[in-house]
């Protein structure tokens, strides 16, 4: 066989795996690996009380994992407010977790100035990103429904438009 052959099947062979990873990370990260329960995990608010994914089940949940850093996590939290505030009164809640690298006095400063009226937590061991997924990007936000089942996982800023289309659907579901 020449070289040059075997060059181009070899090339061709790992292309196809490397693009076939590549898809399946895909799908991973856009949330289509099905509904799985939502971690146990205990929320440390601003405030210095806690809560818990547990207290917070039959309600519809979206759990965002951000920073005071991040420019998009910045951008996205007035349509978070938006959304609480559209969905609250309907069983909807939002827990704005701070990661264990940002500072606890950013994070307290960032919530008072914006007056955001959801539970916002502090993450300071990482404990809570990691048993959510290991998260390390943000933002990062799982909508949960009222059984505590996480029904999609967004990396980066998500389509306020069909986030507001899917939790109408979850509030809907008894």
């Amino acid at each position: 066989m020449p070289q040059n052959t075997f060059s181009f099947v070899n090339r061709r062979f790992f292309l196809s795996r490397f693009a076939a990873l590549g898809i399946l990370f895909t799908l991973l990260l856009s949330g289509c690996a099905g509904k799985e329960s939502a971690p146990e995990s205990r929320f440390v608010l601003l405030d210095g009380s806690s809560t818990t994914t547990r207290d917070l089940q039959g309600k519809v949940m979206l759990v965002n994992f951000w920073a005071t850093t991040c420019v998009t996590c910045v951008k996205e939290m007035p349509d978070l407010v938006d959304t609480y505030n559209k969905f609250q009164a309907k069983g909807f809640d939002t827990i704005a977790v701070a990661m264990a690298y940002d500072r606890p006095d950013w994070v307290l400063h960032f919530a008072q100035t914006r007056q955001l009226p959801f539970k916002v937590a502090l993450d300071n061991t990482g404990e809570v990103a990691t048993a959510w997924g290991d998260v390390k990007l943000t933002p990062t936000t799982y909508l949960v429904d009222r059984q505590g089942r996480i029904v999609k996982r967004y990396i980066g800023e998500p389509d306020f438009a069909a986030l507001h289309e899917l939790i109408e659907k979850l509030l809907a579901d008894t």
